[in-house]
């Protein structure tokens, strides 16, 4: 890949898509708003495997997603005769058929541009070996980011790929653009870290961040984030002038805590050591990151694998005024005693404020949630059992919803493979096929303890308020399957040096795995781990288990743990007046 701007060392790498559904317009509004070398899309998660995985039962010519073919028959000429090139993870479970369709559109166009993709990743053969039976629906392992290299090098102007890890996306141009090799480990690590941080689009740029009041220019749509990936690895993370939002170092840690495990970030391509991460604001809406320190990455690839977990069905009922402990009570026994699924889970009953001055507030929802092998029990068995109790269960009777079907759900696990029995696989735009060596050598793929620093030595003769954790404490939590991840870290809000490393070392006394249980209850029977960031004044909180069987399958209400961090941020701790 030649840089269209040698002179400049960094390569402008933007993002226009986080997930599969983001904003059409991205793509043209990146396209159009500023200088770029390479557009990435992100569309995939676990969830959209799955969806993907359906859409292939109904008809096996798709699997990918097909938003990104709309926005390619509106962009693709502007990005050619800009002389940006596309890479993107749209390919899904079906990349050839993706890159057979966008030579469709491009045709259509009068256009001609070289289109490659990047397989390799299904190894649903495998998944036997891999102790999770044969019926699975999705098995894809992660790959890294040097078939996209490869392919950029030979002269694509479009790249779609399958499974490939998001911040291979940014990864892969930046080895083209630096000619990087596989063991350019803190090179590879800040790509890394880049990609990450810019992999979910507008969370970069103050999207679902807990200090959203301080952003600016909120009646806009939110800017798109681009890491400038210099060629020690380090980058300057910023997004288009004008546009709304805005790139801090708050905005940017929110992201790279976000969906995380322990202080060693496990990639393909590279082992990267999140713990030596540093941010500085370095202008407006200019955030740098590095350098960033990396190692060989683990011997074994990771593996999303979904199967078919059986069907699945929920009621909601409004319980109004008094007595909404025995209303609940009362329908459990009705409904209950008629129910055959084989997992009913109901929901807890919060009783509403006395003398509550509006209907809505002086109401609570129940739900149930029905789960079972066949679509059966939980189809119009359960929805007829709700509704016949209209007329005869308790006072104010009524539903959010009328009665749906059966719907199918999913279930989500992790799984490794070894790396010699995955083909990562380019095929580049005139067919002819080329696989991507295994990097080599490895490292163990266990992780690695989390240092604890000496905790906050607060004193009893210091007065202390009680006020939400939130008072200076910024959080963003997600899902990594059946486990939810809660960063927190300590705002950047202009304290003095002093004042913030010692609202650090509260925060890192504060979230002990013994401690977590207080705060959020429905931990105490869960392992939690917790890893500490220093130089980013983080504590990366790992739940397992919360979420069951994950997205797809879980009965909570928020079941990728989105709000979980701002449920954590709104729980009241004791602070010391000295911090507030």
């Amino acid at each position: 890949m030649t840089a269209r701007h040698p002179e400049k060392s960094a390569l402008r790498i933007g993002n226009c898509s986080g997930f599969y559904g983001d904003r059409l317009s991205a793509m043209r509004e990146m396209l159009e708003g500023g200088e770029l070398d390479v557009l990435t899309g992100d569309y995939l998660a676990e969830l959209t495997m799955l969806i993907l995985g359906k859409d292939q039962l109904k008809d096996p010519s798709l699997g990918y997603a097909r938003t990104f073919v709309r926005q390619a028959e509106d962009c693709l000429g502007l990005a050619l005769e800009r002389g940006v090139k596309i890479v993107s993870n749209a390919g899904g479970l079906n990349p050839a058929g993706l890159a057979d369709r966008i030579r469709e559109v491009a045709t259509g166009l009068g256009l001609d541009p070289q289109v490659a993709h990047v397989e390799g990743d299904d190894v649903r053969d495998l998944t036997a070996s891999m102790g999770v039976g044969t019926g699975a629906l999705t098995a894809n392992a992660y790959l890294g980011g040097f078939g996209i290299a490869a392919a950029l090098t030979a002269g694509a102007d479009v790249v779609v790929t399958g499974r490939v890890t998001d911040a291979s996306l940014v990864v892969g141009p930046a080895v083209a653009h630096h000619g990087w090799s596989a063991t350019s480990y803190d090179e590879l690590a800040g790509a890394v870290v880049a990609g990450h941080v810019i992999e979910c689009g507008t969370q970069a740029t103050g999207g679902n961040f807990s200090g959203f009041l301080s952003l600016p220019d909120r009646q806009k749509p939110l800017g798109f984030p681009l890491a400038e990936v210099a060629a020690d690895g380090s980058s300057v993370i910023t997004k288009h002038a004008g546009t709304g939002g805005a790139v801090t170092v708050d905005t940017v840690t929110a992201q790279l805590v976000y969906e995380i495990q322990s202080t060693r970030y496990l990639g393909p391509d590279v082992t990267v050591h999140l713990d030596s991460v540093r941010l500085e604001q370095v202008g407006e809406d200019r955030v740098a990151i590095g350098p960033v320190v990396g190692e060989a990455p683990p011997e074994r690839l990771k593996v999303c694998v979904n199967e078919l977990g059986g069907w699945r069905n929920s009621a909601e009922f409004v319980l109004t005024g008094l007595d909404v402990e025995a209303k609940a009570e009362w329908v459990r026994e009705q409904l209950g005693a008629r129910l055959t699924a084989a997992e009913i889970v109901w929901s807890d009953v919060t009783i509403p404020p006395a003398d509550a001055g509006t209907e809505e507030s002086a109401s609570t929802l129940l739900r149930c949630t029905v789960k079972d092998p066949s679509p059966d029990p939980v189809g119009r068995a359960f929805t007829a059992a709700a509704v016949e109790l209209a007329l005869g269960s308790y006072p104010g009777f009524t539903m959010t919803a009328p009665p749906a079907p059966a719907t199918p759900f999913g279930i989500y696990r992790p799984a490794y493979v070894d790396r010699a029995d995955v083909t990562h696989t380019v095929v580049h735009a005139d067919g002819r096929r080329e696989v991507v060596a295994d990097p080599g050598p490895y490292t163990p793929l266990d992780e690695a303890p989390g240092a604890r620093p000496s905790p906050y030595p607060g004193r009893a003769d210091v007065l202390t308020r009680r006020l939400p954790l939130g008072t200076f404490v910024h959080a963003r939590s997600g899902d990594k399957g059946g486990d939810a991840n809660v960063g927190l870290w300590v705002a950047h809000d202009g304290v003095d040096h002093e004042t913030y490393d010692a609202r650090v070392q509260w925060l890192f006394k504060l979230m002990s795995p013994r401690g977590i249980p207080v705060l959020l209850p429905e931990a105490a029977d869960l392992d939690v781990d917790v890893w500490l960031l220093p130089h980013l004044g983080a504590v990366n909180v790992v739940i397992h288990g919360l979420l069951g069987e994950g997205v797809a399958a879980s009965p909570r209400f928020d079941p990728q743990a989105k709000g979980l961090g701002e449920w954590l941020r709104s729980r009241h701790v004791s602070i010391e007046d000295s911090l507030i």
